[in-house]
């Protein structure tokens, strides 16, 4: 079965310039560049290359990606581009520094979710809320691994910041990855329970306790910022009477089973990290009916948790751009023994108590350097498996020449 062809990009080129007239003044300058970002994203508005094959003399014409990191990855291609996915060269570097720092010891995955309550003000405040998220989650980890009740120990943290739900709804919640130990007070490595990371329940109170400090220090700071039906929160008095509930909730932190080794670790992290809030693949139709995609419902079981929904277009459009994030804003993070000041060392300290051998990579040569060497791509002909060699590139606003070059016949685009 042929797979759908649609993309978000396609919806924004057809549907974004009536929605943004239709709520102008409503949207903020960083959803319109992301819009106007994935309209661009592999046009030749942004240029690109021609690519021809040494052996078979395919011809392949690719634009330039947009590189914006809520642009989704193609959810369809019969060949793969250097554009193929928007920061794909910055998540392959990524991946490739976190495949180097694994260690030989279980992985856990623990999340940590907002309730809806706050939710609904951290949409308004997402650098702040997002940044309390992220470091709750992180104290928490940290102060209960440290007690001598549990591990005792210093761990090493990931964390990924997630802000959609399946249905494109706004949910806030943190990926922990943790390796299963971490260094004692004594310098020895000390590993958590075989299967058992820590107790969840103590874990969900220390993280409600510890963000909603953060979180009444923020406003009493005058940090955040409230509009609509919340503006009446801005009084500390309100504000506290919002929040009471709250205290006396389970807070939902959910932990994983171990990851099956440091391979699915990987695995887990080349899928996730650099995700965003829908994938083209997800996306099964747009017509006057609005926008069709697949979701997931986690409150059904068994086939039944995989449906279909039908969204307004405009209403598509608005839940996307609700979790385009703050310019700047890291949603990757590292902390405790992975903490970026003193990560190499820490590294170095844990393969030496776990007994590993550091590789020893040798240095790579860079051809492209050599200007008398042809440009090769990465991906092999999608005809033969020859090598491709770029034999054009365009700049902005332009078009590549055509035919590209007399002495080869026109390829498959």
């Amino acid at each position: 079965m042929p797979r759908n062809s649609l993309e978000v990009a396609d919806i924004f080129r057809t549907h974004g310039p009536a929605w943004r007239r239709a709520n102008s003044g409503h949207v903020s300058l960083g959803q319109l560049k992301a819009m106007s970002a994935i309209e661009n994203c592999r046009t030749a508005t942004l240029g690109g290359h021609v690519a021809t094959c040494e052996t078979c003399n395919h011809i392949h014409i690719a634009y330039n990606s947009c590189r914006n990191r809520h642009c989704p990855p193609l959810g369809h291609t019969s060949m793969p581009c250097r554009a193929a996915r928007c920061q794909g060269a910055a998540a392959k570097d990524w991946l490739a520094a976190r495949q180097a720092e694994l260690l030989p010891v279980e992985y856990y995955h623990v999340v940590f979710t907002l309730p809806g309550q706050i939710s609904d003000i951290a949409y308004q405040n997402k650098a702040v809320i997002y940044a309390i998220l992220f470091k709750a989650a992180a104290e928490t980890l940290i102060t209960i691994a440290a007690d001598p009740k549990h591990p005792g120990a210093r761990i090493a943290i990931t964390a990924v910041l997630h802000t959609w739900g399946s249905a494109l709804t706004h949910h806030p919640h943190v990926h922990c990855v943790v390796p299963g130990g971490g260094i004692s007070d004594d310098g020895k490595w000390t590993s958590c329970r075989a299967g058992f990371f820590l107790p969840v329940r103590v874990l969900s109170r220390l993280f409600r306790r510890l963000f909603m400090e953060k979180l009444t220090t923020a406003h009493d700071a005058g940090r955040l910022q409230f509009f609509g039906d919340h503006r009446h929160l801005a009084d500390a008095r309100d504000f506290a009477d919002y929040l009471r509930p709250l205290r006396k909730v389970e807070w939902a932190v959910y932990a994983k089973r171990p990851f099956a080794g440091p391979e699915a670790v990987l695995a887990y992290l080349s899928r996730y990290t650099h995700r965003v809030a829908i994938a083209n693949s997800r996306l099964i139709s747009c017509n006057n009916k609005g926008v069709t995609f697949k979701w997931k419902d986690y409150r059904a079981k068994g086939q039944t948790r995989h449906k279909a929904m039908i969204l307004a277009t405009s209403e598509f459009i608005r839940r996307f751009l609700i979790h385009v994030l703050p310019r700047g804003f890291h949603r990757i993070r590292h902390y405790g023994l992975f903490a970026n000041a003193r990560r190499a060392q820490n590294l170095m300290q844990m393969r030496q108590l776990l007994g590993v051998v550091a590789e020893q990579r040798e240095a790579k040569t860079d051809d492209a350097a050599n200007d008398n060497e042809p440009q090769v791509l990465a991906h092999p002909c999608p005809c033969c498996g020859g090598r491709m060699i770029v034999i054009e590139t365009f700049e902005r606003g332009e078009q590549p020449r055509a035919p590209p070059t007399p002495r080869f016949r026109t390829g498959t685009l």
